[in-house]
């Protein structure tokens, strides 16, 4: 893999890149990073799942990423479009985890407005630690219940999960880092709240035209738009991964 922005170098570590620092201890709600690959075209699927846009080197990155969030964030629907499970790592990832005061593995958080899950899959089943699933108060009572016998409960909104007040609970419950794994919608109510603090991208090198999906961020109109600033630019096998900060000055 190599960096073509800032410094070019012909062969680079991604996690010299990619790594940041904790925010502060005074903050009052975690850093948000979201990842996302798409096509050329803008596809963020081909026939319906991310894995025909993905790489070896995506691959990586994915995993990188995640070894560096407190807790995955993830919307139901791709919860169920991409058979999540929990999320595992390495002993030398949790190792390393540990000597940067971070628990050994990430938890996965599922926003959901129904809670039309499935308890019996492996992300509820074989979870080396318990998730968080995040619905509003007016999620159906027998739903709830269910929940809260598999995965850790945050209720927080009216009929729509508030994403200040979920991170804000994530945030109490000394959560540093957030990673958004989408999808679209949920990258969108992320964005159009201004909670982004960084996207990371990867550009696969396909076309994939109709039935590609939603482009990475969906739904409604953003307010306005919304300055981001170029961090750095990697590349693999034709693949660019860029990371952008969300709401700087373009550099």
């Amino acid at each position: 893999m190599q960096q073509l922005y800032p410094s070019p170098d012909p062969a680079v570590d991604p996690a010299a890149v990619y790594r940041h620092d904790p925010p502060p201890a005074d903050r009052a709600l975690p850093r948000v990073l979201v990842n996302m690959v798409a096509s050329v075209d803008g596809a963020t699927v081909a026939e319906g799942v991310t894995e025909g846009l993905s790489s070896p080197g995506d691959k990586r990155i994915f995993f990188l990423l995640r070894t560096l969030a407190d807790v995955i964030l993830v919307g139901a629907q791709t919860v169920r479009a991409e058979g999540y499970g929990t999320a595992r790592l390495s002993e030398a990832a949790m190792a390393a985890r540990r000597d940067r005061g971070q628990a050994p593995a990430p938890r996965i958080a599922v926003v959901t407005r129904s809670l039309h899950l499935d308890w019996s899959t492996r992300l509820f089943t074989e979870a080396t630690v318990r998730p968080f699933v995040i619905a509003p108060p007016t999620a159906d009572p027998a739903r709830l219940a269910a929940a809260r016998e598999v995965a850790d409960a945050v209720v927080v909104g009216d009929t729509r999960v508030d994403l200040v007040a979920a991170l804000r609970a994530l945030r109490e419950r000394d959560v540093g880092v957030v990673l958004c794994e989408g999808g679209p919608t949920l990258n969108a109510e992320l964005a159009g709240a201004d909670l982004i603090d960084e996207l990371c991208l990867t550009i696969a090198p396909a076309l994939v035209g109709a039935g590609g999906g939603d482009r990475i961020i969906a739904a409604a109109p953003l307010p306005g738009l919304h300055a981001v600033s170029l961090l750095s630019v990697l590349e693999d096998d034709g693949s660019l991964f860029l990371r952008y900060a969300v709401g700087a000055e373009p550099g």
